[in-house]
């Protein structure tokens, strides 16, 4: 089988978590090679994500490497395994890469926790809204190009009919006019609208709030099919980060507690914005 050109984060995962249990097992890349009667140069396209791996070859290296957590070698082969292509793949060749990473990490995650101190998130995002940001940022973008990457965010709202997902929004995110005082109050309102749906719960952070030091705290926190199997992501200044070392989801995880900790619960958080609304 030839190898890909462009893995996807999830491919990529999948790879990193059969080395990370080789090297936990004390096996070299080329121990591993030969339980499978390969190569050691596939065996490290395996684990780079760049070559597929089938079901039987999963469960033979995690036999080999004295994996007994069930749960995480069953998630493992479910990632190996999932041919599925999703509407994402709609954009391919489209749109950047990472466009499709974010709306599949999205689209396999059984929890998702957000803290946005810069701008409404995506997933909450009205088209004018979307539009203006996707603008701002990127004015050379001719509407061929701008139109597609708002049309993608528009249809990752999907994943808010059946993921729970958890907001945590700074006061700024709120007040912030990216268009006009007419898109301003349309995307107020529709995030009370959305702060309704079964599997959403927003909290807000008012600026007059003591103890919250994390005005730079952007993060997306998507929970696996097993823990182990959880992502980060951030923006950095190099691009979009997306974090699976254990030490760094820990520090996440911590993060996004501290942050919801000084937040105002789910009502308060509604009346809150009412009142921001009322005031455009």
């Amino acid at each position: 089988m030839p190898a890909r050109i462009q893995p996807t984060v999830r491919q990529i995962r999948l790879g990193a978590e059969l080395r990370k249990l080789r090297e936990a097992a004390g096996l070299t890349s080329r121990d591993a090679a030969g339980l499978l009667g390969v190569k050691p140069a596939q065996m490290s396209q395996f684990e780079a994500g760049n070559a597929g791996i089938n079901e039987e070859r999963v469960r033979r290296l995690t036999a080999h490497y004295a994996c007994t957590d069930a749960e995480l070698i069953e998630a493992l082969v479910e990632m190996a395994t999932d041919r599925t292509g999703g509407w994402w793949e709609d954009y391919r060749g489209v749109l950047p890469p990472v466009f499709m990473d974010l709306a599949e990490l999205e689209h396999h995650a059984t929890f998702i926790e957000e803290i946005s101190t810069a701008h409404i998130p995506g997933l909450f995002q009205t088209e004018e809204y979307a539009r203006a940001v996707f603008a701002f940022w990127r004015p050379e973008l001719p509407e061929s190009e701008l139109r597609p990457r708002v049309e993608h965010r528009m249809r990752r709202k999907v994943v808010l009919e059946r993921c729970p997902y958890e907001v945590v929004l700074h006061e700024p995110v709120l007040r912030t006019r990216v268009a006009d005082r007419r898109v301003a109050r349309a995307q107020l309102d529709s995030l009370l609208a959305q702060s309704e749906m079964p599997t959403v719960t927003v909290r807000v952070i008012p600026f007059d709030v003591d103890g919250f030091a994390g005005a730079s705290a952007e993060l997306l926190y998507a929970g696996g099919r097993v823990s182990a199997l959880d992502t980060a992501q951030r923006d950095t200044p190099q691009g979009v980060a997306f974090m699976d070392a254990v030490a760094q989801l820990r520090s996440m995880r911590t993060l996004f507690r501290k942050v919801e900790g000084v937040s105002l619960d789910p009502v308060r958080s509604r009346d809150y914005i009412h009142r921001l609304a009322k005031e455009l």
